[in-house]
């Protein structure tokens, strides 16, 4: 569903994805793991075809990320870590908008937007101003967009991040449903080493390079590790990073240009 091949991804002297290679199957939930600054948020980016890699290639479902954008905007879905709702509108009209962006016809759009609220339980909502809602709320009115033009691949770039337990649970729950119900492929960050055991697989990057790419017991067997926090510590270190800032930037244009995009 998603191939990447050789990838790369320069800012000036900075390389933020450095020869990446990796694929991504159908169905699968994959997690897309490393420290601050590893380059997860450039890549995700490339694969939205919200930035041009350097060099290298990546497609989803057989579409080029460069040179077939459309195509492949048709067939994913994206949550990223800034929120991109427009705070102004109920959440009827956040979600009819997306639907009109994508050209669903009125009577598919009003029913998948009943069919998105239900799933994250924000029906009782439907008439509200976003901005009067919670974060989680917010979170998972995000997740509703995302769904709207049923994608084939549904990108979360630290979706649980800044929420209470009760909310990181039950979002959490609704995309492993999507995942193993529904079949979707989900490509999801998380620095929650408890999330990331959740998935089927994982990709561990460092600055740049992919360090590890296996299912999560296997990589807990592989390192004689306790847990994938102890395997992601060894592989990455315990130093802190500093160079978040770079992708901190990076994340922030890429969100204005979906904006501009919708």
């Amino acid at each position: 569903m998603i191939e990447v091949s050789r990838l790369v991804k320069k800012f000036g002297s900075f390389t933020a994805v450095d020869d990446l290679s990796f694929e991504v199957r159908p169905g699968e939930l994959f997690g897309f793991l490393g420290p601050n600054g590893a380059g997860k948020t450039t890549t995700i980016h490339i694969l939205c075809t919200l930035l041009a890699p350097t060099s290298g290639a990546a497609s989803i479902n057989g579409f080029n990320c460069l040179t077939q954008p459309q195509e492949v905007r048709r067939r994913i879905g994206i949550i990223f870590q800034d929120p991109s709702l427009d705070e102004r509108l109920t959440a009827w009209e956040n979600l009819e908008f997306h639907g009109m962006i994508y050209h669903l016809p009125k009577g598919l759009r009003r029913k998948r937007m009943e069919e998105v609220l239900v799933l994250v339980e924000l029906s009782e909502r439907r008439h509200s101003i976003v901005k009067t809602f919670s974060g989680g709320m917010k979170r998972r009115l995000e997740v509703a967009r995302g769904l709207m033009h049923q994608p084939q691949v549904l990108f979360l770039d630290e979706p649980t991040i800044g929420l209470d337990p009760q909310t990181r649970h039950r979002l959490w729950g609704t995309i492993e449903r999507l995942s193993r119900a529904d079949r979707m492929t989900v490509f999801l960050t998380t620095h929650s080493m408890e999330e990331a055991s959740l998935c089927d697989r994982v990709l561990i990057l460092d600055r740049g390079k992919l360090v590890a790419l296996d299912r999560p017991q296997a990589l807990v067997a592989q390192h004689r590790a306790k847990n994938l926090e102890e395997v992601f510590l060894a592989l990455t270190g315990h130093d802190l990073r500093d160079n978040g800032a770079s992708e901190a930037e990076i994340s922030r244009a890429s969100v204005r240009r979906l904006k501009r995009w919708r």
